[in-house]
């Protein structure tokens, strides 16, 4: 149980590095810069590459987040990365990872 927990906080951190990153930049600051984009988007993958270690369990008890999805945008970044539709990962950040997050915030609260 205790290595399952520090996927939870890789997570974790991952998602207050993209904030960090992010901090003061809107969507037309990361569409135009790159030095933003491989920052965030390694910290995607990161990201997701964890959700993926989780126990089954954990994923069925916080079935409110699509893991399955988290799952797929990952093997995007990782093996279609010319392919990465930048729009798309910015609705990601604004409209999935606040849910994420809290998810995960959860979930750490949990496994103490």
């Amino acid at each position: 149980m205790r290595d399952d927990k520090l996927y939870l906080i890789h997570i974790q951190e991952s998602i207050e590095r993209i904030e960090t990153y992010l901090q003061g930049h809107g969507r037309e600051d990361f569409m135009s810069s790159t030095l933003i984009q491989d920052a965030v988007l390694r910290n995607l993958q990161t990201l997701a590459e964890s959700t993926q270690r989780l126990p089954e369990s954990w994923k069925e008890k916080h079935s409110e987040v699509d893991w399955f999805k988290i799952s797929g945008f990952r093997n995007v970044l990782t093996h279609d990365y010319l392919g990465i539709d930048l729009a798309r990962v910015w609705k990601i950040i604004e409209l999935d990872l606040p849910g994420l997050k809290c998810t995960i915030e959860e979930m750490l609260k949990e496994s103490t």
